[in-house]
């Protein structure tokens, strides 16, 4: 009989040992959506889960027994349409498959002491600190302060643990989400390529860009593709760029299924000689603003990641800027809210390349969009 405690335990465990993103391990389990849930909210309130965790546990436990304490308190903490009965009962019955016999018995102590204790759990946690409170390493936290304020950075917080939507971009230029649940591969239109999944807030680049009728645009990191769709929908001759094998795989299935005349490239090399009217740069970055969607993010990042990335985004943005032609645009974006990827990336690019100038830009918060953060500069080139 299929557990999905078990699967989300199995998922769970796999990234506390390897950090390996939980959406690949996610894509063949079934009853996915419950399960992408668990675990996505064991990621998610990690810190919390952890602190309350050691006040019932004589040693911390690892490896199969951790990952089955982080899914079965995350249950009766945190996700309010599952009852405590069978948060308890159905990941005791996961503990049950486990080698050791002695695993059931702790995971149905420690489950019932907190459901025990849930008062006075929840009003620690309310006079908590907020990047305890809403389970965010404290040096992100304490940026998010020094730049929103410390009443917005915590509201960012609170939205970002929200379970994200999905949502659909269409032809028109409209979107609309997705009731959970339901697998996008069954909405109607999804075979004949009448949408593409794509939050909102990647729209502000897409609209920099502006792009018209016969324009000749490269969108130079292009996977998953949904802005070279979204442009190319808006009658553009798109080349689409994409280095990673893998990426681009996603990128060419993309335009398959969407039946548009996007050109592909795995390398700039096969760029050489070019020039075109405009080019988008969706520069790889730290996921600050699309935590909802990539809850493990939030344990990835740390300042020496950051510079890494700060120079990675220069270098790429460095080579983009020659593919465009004299009166040309460049558009530089991310999925990121930290100034050094943003606004910053930009003033130094511009202070090595004067014949670029910044026209306008975007700086979009989830507390803006109420969906993902974004940011989005326009260069013009004289």
């Amino acid at each position: 009989m299929n557990n999905s405690r078990r699967a989300a335990v199995f998922v769970l465990m796999r990234w506390l040992a390897t950090k390996e993103f939980p959406q690949k391990l996610l894509s063949t389990v079934e009853d996915r959506s419950f399960v992408q849930d668990m675990v996505y909210t064991s990621v998610r309130r990690l810190r919390p889960l952890r602190a309350i965790l050691g006040e019932f546990v004589k040693k911390w436990p690892k490896g199969e027994l951790e990952a089955l304490l982080y899914i079965g308190a995350a249950q009766i903490l945190y996700m309010e349409d599952v009852p405590d009965f069978a948060a308890v009962n159905e990941t005791v019955a996961a503990a049950h498959l486990s080698s050791n016999p002695s695993v059931a018995k702790v995971v149905n102590g420690v489950l019932r002491n907190i459901i025990r204790n849930r008062a006075q759990i929840e009003q620690k946690l309310k006079a908590s600190p907020a990047e305890v409170r809403e389970s965010f390493p404290t040096p992100l936290y304490r940026r998010w302060v020094e730049k929103f304020g410390e009443e917005s950075a915590a509201e960012i917080c609170a939205q970002t643990n929200k379970p994200a939507l999905t949502y659909l971009a269409r032809k028109d230029g409209s979107f609309s989400s997705l009731e959970r649940g339901v697998r996008v591969e069954d909405v109607a239109g999804y075979q004949e390529g009448e949408f593409i999944v794509q939050d909102p807030a990647t729209a502000a680049a897409v609209e920099l860009m502006d792009v018209s009728s016969n324009q000749d645009v490269l969108d130079y990191c292009a996977a998953p593709g949904g802005k070279s769709v979204q442009m190319s929908w808006r009658g553009a001759n798109v080349t689409a760029c994409e280095v990673n094998p893998r990426r681009r795989q996603v990128l060419e299935e993309n335009i398959r299924r969407t039946k548009l005349n996007i050109k592909t490239v795995g390398s700039p090399n096969e760029l050489k000689g070019r020039l075109f009217d405009a080019v988008l740069v969706d520069a790889p970055c730290s996921n600050t603003g699309v935590l909802r969607r990539r809850p493990d993010a939030r344990w990835n990042w740390n300042e020496r990641k950051l510079a890494e990335l700060v120079e990675i985004q220069g270098e790429i943005l460095d080579t983009a800027s020659s593919f465009v032609k004299s009166g040309g645009k460049l558009v530089y974006s991310t999925c990121s809210l930290e100034t050094e990827e943003n606004l910053g990336a930009v003033e130094k690019f511009l202070k090595k390349h004067t014949e670029f100038s910044l026209a306008s830009y975007k700086e979009l918060t989830p507390l803006m969009t109420g969906s993902d953060g974004a940011f989005a500069a326009l260069l013009i080139k004289e």
